[in-house]
């Protein structure tokens, strides 16, 4: 058994150096990487011991902050009965309570689960749910779909297919991805209602070409790694109207918006809504275990299994793994135990007094403030070797990206640490555009 105290930091550094592939990285010239000893609350503890602030909950999925003694226990008493099983032919009661707290806490329409090991593959599924709904029904050319500029759906061949085609991360791909419809990206903001002129593009697609089209696929409110933008409501809300009129089933990517994030449980609700498919993952076991799930309504499933395969084909190794499971549903009890929707209140009002004075420093294009998500948006890109170990240097961890410097904190963050964190980030851009 390895004990890894034993082994010195720049050994297993270098390890990492000559071996690992860490994501959007160069294996030509390593970027630096600040080695994590522990972790705990709100709080990345560095292996010289620096303590970090961390503004990002791991990529938006730790809502509980670190080292959560009752996620921690959720664990530990799962252990004690078993880690995995297959989910085929077997079943047991962490995914059996998740799978009905999940049908609980959705809109009432979205009935059957599908539990998945990740956002992307969550929406793979969606993806293949619509596909098979249409073939069962005898309208196989409805194969193509309908997704929003400026949106990101994941990293696997059929989500890389609905992420924005010019503005987004796979463009190098385009000549072998699936090539589907593009509706332009909402821009009335949040708070407002939609304009005819935002919603043309996408009824343009849909009267045009309803016939060859499954489902649209949207992130409901708010647009993540396409750019962090939030949008209208009413938009959602006019969508699914259209969806309804040219019988074309409409997908909600919820993985980085559900579970409180934006202020209301799901993003969705912002709009009074229900889609027909929903994915959900990041915060779903409170960043411990990768853990999705696509979720649809009766109609989907009945529909799906009345076709000739009879059965939906799909069947991930490690679905509905036990311990991820039992961790997610202490993750919902623990969300739902206080008033989350109080705090995520308070963290936007945090984050809004926080993050206002980045708006007087030049080169600052936008500042915004959704839920539990802070905004700054620059005129150019940051220089991310620069900016990364300023905010470390600073005390937080904030990963920027393109032009966007953002902060997603644990739901657990106090006022003071959250004051700390608005600070540090004012500081550090301040710097960098001093230079």
């Amino acid at each position: 058994m390895h004990d890894y105290s034993n082994i010195d930091t720049s050994t297993w550094l270098a390890w990492d150096r000559d071996h690992i592939w860490h994501p959007y990285a160069s294996a030509l010239s390593a970027p630096e990487m600040f080695p994590v000893k522990s972790a705990s609350g709100v709080e990345i503890v560095l292996a010289d011991d620096r303590r970090l602030i961390d503004g990002m909950s791991s990529w938006w999925s730790a809502i509980h902050g670190y080292n959560h003694p009752v996620l921690n226990d959720a664990a530990q008493r799962q252990l004690a009965d078993m880690s995995h099983v297959m989910f085929g032919g077997l079943t047991h009661a962490p995914a059996a309570t998740l799978g009905k707290r999940l049908v609980d806490l959705t809109p009432p329409p979205l009935q059957r689960v599908f539990i998945s090991d990740s956002g992307s593959v969550a929406v793979e599924v969606a993806i293949k749910m619509a596909l098979q709904y249409w073939i069962a029904k005898g309208q196989s050319a409805k194969h193509r779909l309908i997704a929003l500029r400026n949106g990101y759906h994941g990293d696997t061949f059929a989500t890389m297919a609905v992420c924005d085609p010019v503005n987004g991360m796979h463009h190098l791909f385009s000549s072998v991805l699936s090539q589907q419809l593009f509706a332009e990206a909402p821009q009335t903001p949040f708070g407002q209602a939609a304009s005819d002129d935002d919603m043309a593009s996408v009824e343009t697609l849909l009267r045009e070409h309803h016939s060859e089209v499954a489902a649209v696929i949207v992130e409901p409110i708010v647009q993540g790694a396409g750019g962090m933008r939030f949008y209208s409501a009413d938009y959602l809300r006019r969508l699914r109207a259209l969806c309804d009129s040219y019988n074309v089933l409409l997908i909600h990517d919820e993985i980085a918006t559900g579970f409180g994030r934006t202020g209301k449980l799901f993003a969705c609700e912002h709009a009074g809504i229900s889609p027909d498919i929903m994915c959900v993952g990041k915060g779903l076991t409170g960043g411990y275990l990768s853990l999705a799930a696509t979720l649809c309504t009766e109609d989907i499933a009945q529909g799906i299994c009345q076709g000739e395969a009879g059965v939906f084909m799909h069947g991930p190794t490690f679905m509905g793994n036990p311990l991820a499971c039992a961790i997610a549903n202490a993750s919902i009890d623990l969300l739902l135990a206080n008033d989350w929707q109080g705090n995520i209140q308070r963290i936007e009002r945090g984050l809004k007094h926080g993050l206002s004075p980045a708006s007087e420093i030049p080169g600052v294009a936008d500042v915004r403030c959704l839920g539990g998500i802070g905004v700054i948006e620059m005129a150019e890109p940051v220089t991310m070797s620069s900016i990364q170990r300023r905010f470390v240097d600073h005390g937080v961890w904030i990963r920027p990206f393109g032009k966007l410097i953002y902060t997603m904190p644990p739901y657990i963050i106090d006022d003071e640490q959250l004051a700390f964190l608005c600070r540090e980030i004012i500081a550090v851009i301040r710097e960098e555009q001093a230079q």
